[in-house]
Formats: structure tokens, sequence, C-alpha cells
């Protein structure tokens, strides 16, 4: 079986939970301190097993295999990836079955992740999450006032969600080129402070 660790939590006795999203579950697993375990992190993409235990009601992890990408010793990449992936976590974190669009979004990211540039990748896989899960809105009406958008920049809250510039008292991007953004999901004709402007409202949550 394979997926991504989105958490690890640290229990008693330094043993630990370690939640791995799989194509078809959110599935927490338990994995014992003492025996000889290869190196976990957060962020990696492991081929594993996992077993009953009488010692947990969690199944226990096991032989696990890091799958690593060429750039995961890159540290700042590999800092954007775990922020990244966290987001997953505190998304889907109440349910146990999903679908298999969020492994393979991770996945695809992940292949991206060291020929483009990471806030990038992020926000493409952001607005392609946010089509699948119906809440990619169109730019006409301002969410808070709801009053028709007429201005030509275009101001953004979390989830991407659209807004006159004075009404969340926020800068904005033009509005021909979010309008672009939205059906093409690429990031190729924004600038890097147009970028980072979306990555940061990406990271206020899912």
């Amino acid at each position: 079986m394979q997926g991504f660790i989105v958490h690890i939590n640290r229990v008693k006795d330094e043993d630990l939970i370690v939640t791995i999203l799989t194509e078809d579950k959110l599935l927490p697993t338990y994995r014992f301190y003492g025996a000889r375990h290869s190196v976990i992190n957060t962020g990696y993409m492991i081929d594993f097993e996992t077993e009953l235990s009488s010692r947990s009601n969690l199944a226990q992890l096991r032989h696990v295999m890091h799958l690593a990408q060429n750039w995961n010793l890159d540290r700042d990449r590999f800092y954007f990836w775990q922020s990244f992936v966290k987001l997953f976590y505190e998304h889907l974190r109440d349910v146990e079955n999903v679908d298999k669009f969020y492994f393979d979004l991770l996945k695809s990211s992940s292949e991206k992740w060291y020929r483009q540039n990471p806030k990038r990748v992020a926000v493409e896989a952001y607005l392609n999450l946010l089509q699948f899960e119906g809440r990619l809105h169109s730019l006409e009406y301002c969410f808070l006032c709801e009053e028709k958008i007429e201005e030509e920049s275009v101001a953004l809250a979390r989830a991407y969600l659209p807004a006159h510039t004075e009404c969340i008292h926020n800068k904005g991007i033009h509005i021909d080129k979010l309008k672009q953004l939205f059906h093409k999901k690429k990031t190729l004709f924004l600038d890097d402070d147009e970028a980072e402007y979306l990555y940061r409202i990406m990271n206020e949550g899912f």
C-alpha cells in the first residue's frame, strides 16, 4: 500500500500515531517505539503494510519504505511541501474514506515540486481542489456585501472567495487575470507578488 504521511502525533513511551493519506482513506496507524524502524517524516510518500495489534485499537504500521523524490533533501522545498501536506490533514481530518482525487493531487504536485516554483504548484493544486469540491466561485459578486463587482481589481478571501477590495481592506488582482486563473488553473501569467498573494491566502486553510 502507498500513501503520504500527513500527520504524526507522539504518544506515550515515544510511540507514534501516524496518519497516512492513501488512495481511498485517511488512515491512522500506530508505530511502536523500540523496534527497528526506518525514518519517517510528515510529507513522506511511503510504501507500507499494516497489521492488527493487540496493543492498540489502531492498525500497526509495518515495513515502511520511503519513496523519496529528488527534492526531499532540499530543505526549503521540503519545508513548503510539509506545510502544504499539513493543510490536507486539517481539511480531511474528520473523514475516513476519501476520494482518490486527493491522493492523486498530492502525487502529481510532488512530481512537479522540483521542476517548478513550489508555491505556484501549491496554488494550482488548490484551485483544482476547490473546483473538485464545487467551491470555486464566480467572480461576479462580492461574498461579503453581495453586490456586483464592477471594479477591475478583485480581492480574494479564504477559499478564494471574491470580494471588493474595500470590503476586506486588502489589495486585489486584475479581474481578467483571475478569470484566466480560475479557468486554466495555471499561474504562468501571474507575477511573483500575485502568486505570493494567492499562496498566503491558501495557507489560511482549505
